[in-house]
């Protein structure tokens, strides 16, 4: 057992070592890909009814909005813009998530909501397995989404569009 001083020298020895040497970026293949590419894998990967959910959602979304810019944040959450961020979806354990970004501020008489209600800005559904989903009320809020992107002042994405370079 080494006395404590010299343990305290040679723990800080390697602390200023590891500080001084230069760090390399490491690029993965993973960099080089588009926003849309990198949703493809992220369905691919999923393997099971959450990829298809995510799927199915995606599909919707490029139905109503053939102009949406699909885009990746947040370390893996796909979203979708058009004239700044309207969705965005995450697949959990045993749901797949489906979060408005002005959600409080959109109509929902049929009650597809079923999460964030008490927030003053964002509104969700949780979508679980064997859930269907009323496309005519989902495709309403799409498009009361991508509405109300056009009448107010809402931030513009700074996000990953297109490829890191």
């Amino acid at each position: 057992m080494k006395p404590r001083k010299v343990a305290e020298k040679t723990a800080a020895k390697r602390v200023a070592t590891k500080a001084a040497a230069p760090r390399k970026a490491a690029v993965k293949a993973s960099d080089t890909l588009s926003a849309s590419e990198r949703i493809d894998r992220k369905i691919a990967s999923l393997g099971d009814w959450r990829g298809e959910r995510l799927a199915q959602i995606r599909a919707l979304i490029h139905e109503v909005d053939p102009e949406v810019v699909e885009e990746w944040k947040w370390m893996g959450t796909p979203v979708w813009s058009n004239g700044g961020m309207y969705v965005l979806a995450n697949a959990h354990k045993d749901k797949v998530k489906l979060t408005f970004f002005h959600g409080a501020q959109l109509a929902d008489p049929k009650k597809f909501f079923n999460a964030g209600l008490d927030g003053g800005k964002w509104r969700a559904t949780d979508l679980r397995e064997g859930d269907k989903i009323d496309t005519a009320v989902l495709k309403a809020l799409l498009r009361e989404a991508i509405a109300y992107n056009t009448t107010h002042a809402v931030p513009k994405s700074r996000g990953s569009r297109s490829p890191v370079k």
